[in-house]
């Protein structure tokens, strides 16, 4: 009987992936950046209650434009996802416990929500999320086409297909997995995950899948407060190793580390494709992230990564995940400059 309900469940799975219009056709003359000024969140000022910079997404785009890097004509426009898309990876139950505001302010971490009706949280908090999943999704079909997509927002790494948390409301990298392998012809997938905390989301929900390789690199102190281990690198029978340090790493302890890193997943692994999940609140004075990077150490991150991805002949996903500084949207543009300049990404507009 249970293999008949996993069955039942893979053939509800790909119809719904088949039904979907998240991989929206997009024409030639755009750049592989995808944004959507639906990304932002903004009520009332309640969301000044969560140090997250919930317009950091439109700013790197400005900042984007303003340095000529981009032409904002270029930009991808995503398609939002819908109730079937989600419950490619959710659970019903789990979306219809998003109908309640306290569910949603528990997520979020601002409980004033738990007093708005939830219509409001639907149309101002969670279909942001759900613009930004769509991004997400489509940022891999663009990469298999182009090489490499940068979505400006995305990375909910604390959610899986159950449960929610740490402002991540949706499993938007598990979800593109999934569309992956069913329309890219995709068989394996390494995601590497830089983001100040632990990508705990989906980690639970590839935990014994071998065709993901998981590279989790992650301060312990600090939500979801995973429990350190020694040494740094730690293999795992399902593929995942996870760098734990502590709070107030310096640049180059985190660059070594990194570095170890790559080396030992490069010798392990052959992806199809690679999400890198590229949070900014690694960033020094970032109060939730706690770490002592540089905006120079940052670039130098996303560089070696990128650099990792082309030696790899592997197409790559980024997503600009957590960042709790108002300065996280400038260091996320230069250091995609940055990439551009190195001639890691091709940007017509540079």
């Amino acid at each position: 009987m249970a293999r008949r309900d996993q069955e039942e469940d893979e053939v509800k799975r790909k119809r719904r992936i088949d039904n979907s219009t998240l991989y929206s056709p997009v024409s030639n003359d755009k750049d592989p950046i995808i944004y959507s000024s639906a990304y932002n969140i903004a009520f009332l000022g309640l969301e000044r209650l969560h140090p997250f910079d919930s317009s950091k997404w439109g700013r790197i785009k400005r900042f984007l434009v303003e340095d000529g890097l981009l032409d904002h004509k270029r930009v991808v426009e995503p398609v939002e996802a819908t109730k079937e898309d989600l419950l490619v990876v959710h659970t019903e139950g789990y979306l219809e416990s998003l109908k309640r505001s306290f569910t949603v302010a528990v997520i979020t971490e601002v409980p004033p929500l738990a007093f708005l009706p939830n219509f409001i949280l639907q149309q101002k908090v969670l279909r942001p999320f759900r613009k930004q999943v769509g991004g997400t999704v489509l940022s891999a079909k663009l990469a298999k086409d182009k090489g490499w997509a940068i979505n400006l927002g995305g990375g909910f790494h604390h959610c899986c297909s159950n449960e929610g948390g740490g402002f991540c409301a949706y499993a938007d990298i598990t979800l593109t997995i999934q569309f992956a392998f069913s329309q890219l012809g995709i068989s394996r997938v390494m995601i590497i995950d830089l983001d100040a905390h632990q990508g705990n989301g989906h980690e639970h929900d590839f935990m014994n899948n071998k065709s993901i390789y998981i590279l989790d690199m992650y301060n312990s102190d600090i939500y979801p407060r995973a429990r350190p281990s020694y040494p740094f690198l730690d293999m795992y029978e399902n593929q995942i190793i996870q760098i734990q340090f502590s709070s107030y790493t310096t640049t180059e302890k985190y660059l070594d580390l990194l570095s170890q890193a790559l080396e030992k997943a490069a010798q392990n692994f052959e992806p199809d494709l690679l999400i890198y999940n590229a949070g900014t609140d690694i960033l020094d004075g970032d109060p939730l992230g706690r770490l002592l990077v540089s905006p120079d150490g940052v670039k130098q991150r996303d560089e070696m990564v990128f650099k990792f991805s082309r030696e790899k002949n592997c197409p790559i996903v980024m997503l600009t995940s957590g960042g709790y500084m108002k300065t996280s949207a400038r260091v996320i543009a230069d250091s995609i400059g940055n990439l551009a300049t190195k001639g890691l990404i091709h940007l017509p507009s540079s």
